[in-house]
């Protein structure tokens, strides 16, 4: 297994919300500043990384019948952590949030990895597949939280950025803002993953060693070729 390919995988071939469109409750609704968007991407990483080691841990011993209460367990106990620690030292980022940073204990996104990779592989690569995810989930979240800032408010993580001659466009704050710029984005994402070439080979072919020549489908292909052709003159 690729310890890089576990961790890249997640920022944007498989990102969570460009690609997979999950967690986009909160996406959508902590994006009018890109500040919140750090503070609940980076709050999401911690607990993704977290909870995923403890259910690697544990998957052995958590019986399958109730895994998911004890996956939400898990995890309710890290966004607990992190929301005493926001209120404790960043109050006004913990108000901005404000249930959506409870909400992380639901989140698809979490409860998700926690299912389909952490319960069924070993330590460190599912920390590596929570740390991938939820920077992926961060990209998009500051991304779109500083689209939405920046011609909304004019500012950039409450720095004014927009000249003075121009006048900034509240819509972009408001939720339907947060629709359009996220419908964007991952439009454009969408665009340049199909502009990316494919390799194309039998490597991961299910059907390659059942193939002529032992999987060399170019070989075969170019020796086909002549045999139709040849065919197809005598018909």
């Amino acid at each position: 297994m690729s310890y890089m390919k576990e961790f890249t995988k997640g920022i944007i071939k498989e990102n969570p919300n460009m690609v997979m469109l999950l967690g986009m409750c909160p996406t959508l609704a902590v994006t009018t500043m890109a500040v919140n968007g750090l503070g609940m991407g980076l709050s999401t990483t911690f607990v993704l990384v977290c909870s995923n080691i403890v259910i690697s841990l544990l998957k052995k011993i958590i019986p399958s019948t109730v895994r998911l209460p004890c996956y939400i367990v898990v995890i309710a106990g890290f966004v607990t952590f992190v929301s005493l620690m926001l209120q404790a030292f960043i109050p006004a980022l913990y108000s901005s949030l404000g249930m959506f940073l409870s909400l992380i204990t639901v989140n698809c996104i979490i409860l998700g990895r926690a299912e389909m990779f952490a319960s069924k592989n070993s330590v460190i690569p599912s920390a590596l597949d929570g740390l991938g995810m939820g920077l992926g989930f961060t990209l998009t979240l500051v991304l779109v939280g500083s689209l939405r800032e920046i011609f909304g408010a004019g500012e950039w993580f409450g720095i004014t950025v927009m000249p003075e001659v121009l006048e900034p466009m509240t819509l972009f704050i408001l939720p339907a803002g947060g629709f359009f710029v996220l419908g964007v984005v991952i439009a454009v994402v969408s665009r340049i993953m199909k502009k990316q070439p494919r390799e194309i080979s039998c490597h991961n072919c299910p059907n390659a060693q059942n193939c002529y020549a032992g999987g060399n489908c170019a070989a075969a292909a170019t020796e086909t070729k002549p045999a139709e052709a040849k065919n197809g003159g005598n018909a």
